[in-house]
């Protein structure tokens, strides 16, 4: 038992690991899309801008998950 909780608890660790790294690729991607100006509405420009920046916080607070779930908010309205 005390060897499957230590698997688990690895995999997990590795895991935030991984999505760490993903979201910094993600808004990469976001901010090259936007500087090549897509054609959105105004409201769509400042939602985009607004989930950016959410995502950043939420990265450097450590939420990852939820920092890749805001950033796909945003990339979804791109067409990414």
């Amino acid at each position: 038992m005390k060897i499957k909780t230590a698997l688990a608890a690895t995999l997990f660790a590795l895991s935030t690991g991984a999505w760490a790294f993903h979201c910094p690729a993600d808004m990469k991607k976001i901010d090259e899309a936007m500087s090549k100006n897509p054609q959105l509405t105004a409201e769509q420009m400042e939602q985009v801008k607004n989930w950016r920046a959410e995502g950043e916080t939420l990265h450097k607070a450590g939420k990852h998950q939820e920092s890749v779930d805001t950033l796909a908010k945003a990339m979804k309205v791109l067409g990414m």
